[in-house]
This record gives C-alpha cells, sequence and structure tokens, in this order.
C-alpha cells in the first residue's frame, strides 16, 4: 500500500502544479495530453480495483469512453471533465484503493490478464502502481515540452 500512496501522491503534486491550459495541448509525436492521461490513470485504476465500467458506479460511464486504452482526444465529444475534476476524483478513489482488504488482495483474478505473471488482485495491484508511474513519467515529459 505505501508504494502506491507514494506514487499516487507524487501524481496529485504533480497535477496541482499542471496549468489546465497546459493539460489540453498535445506535443508534437504524442496521441495524447496531459488531460488524457490523468482521466486514463484513473479509470485504468478503477477498471484493475473495481470492475469500471460493469461493476463499478464510482465514476460515470462517459470516463470509458474518454480516457479507456485506445482513446484519444481528437476523439472527444460533449462534455469532458475538467482536470480539477479528475483530480478530485484520483484522491476519493485513493481512499476507497486503501479500504481494500487483505483478503480482497488475495483473491485470483476471475480473468486471464493479458501480459505478465498477473493471478491475483494483489499481483494486479502492483501493476497498477507501476502503470501510474509510468504515465506520470509521460505527463513530465509533456509538460516540459509544453
Amino acid at each position: 500500500m505505501k508504494q502506491f500512496q507514494f506514487t499516487r501522491n507524487m501524481l496529485l503534486h504533480f497535477l496541482n502544479n499542471v496549468d489546465e491550459k497546459a493539460a489540453d495541448v498535445q506535443p508534437e509525436g504524442f496521441n495524447n495530453t496531459i488531460h488524457w492521461h490523468i482521466g486514463h490513470v484513473l479509470v485504468s485504476a478503477e477498471q484493475f480495483m473495481f470492475g469500471y465500467p460493469k461493476m463499478s458506479a464510482n465514476l460515470p460511464a462517459t470516463y470509458n469512453e474518454l480516457f479507456a486504452m485506445g482513446s484519444k482526444p481528437s476523439n472527444w465529444n460533449g462534455e469532458v471533465p475538467s482536470v480539477e475534476q479528475l483530480i478530485q476524483d484520483l484522491e476519493e478513489q485513493s481512499s476507497r484503493i486503501q479500504a481494500l482488504s487483505d483478503d480482497f488482495f488475495a483473491k485470483q483474478l476471475p480473468f486471464k490478464f493479458p501480459f505478465g505473471n498477473i493471478e491475483t488482485y494483489s499481483d494486479l495491484y502492483t501493476f497498477m502502481t507501476y502503470h501510474e508511474a509510468d504515465h506520470l513519467g509521460q505527463m513530465k515529459v509533456m509538460k516540459k515540452l509544453v
């Protein structure tokens, strides 16, 4: 839990120092924006730990269309949550993840994860933390380019 909390806190600290206009600039050579990465990290963690969108109503269903793997800002239609809203969602999600029990993490996944040796929710949690840190690194590079 410490590694996730450290990673999430570093992400939130970084996001609190990103200008919302800059978050919507897509640097040359990138498929997405910082805004997209924020939503993607949120949606991915919700999928991994809570079965979003089928088994979780903690986030609006529209978030999946906006931020799931393979989505991109150039395809966005309609209302998109602000960076500020996504930060609030990340903070709330962090509390829900920290409240998960040891029994939950010990459970076998009810599906085959597409790569790696990921068999339990604990394994998936470890991957989720790596995934979040990876996207944070991409956002840091994008902020420097913007």
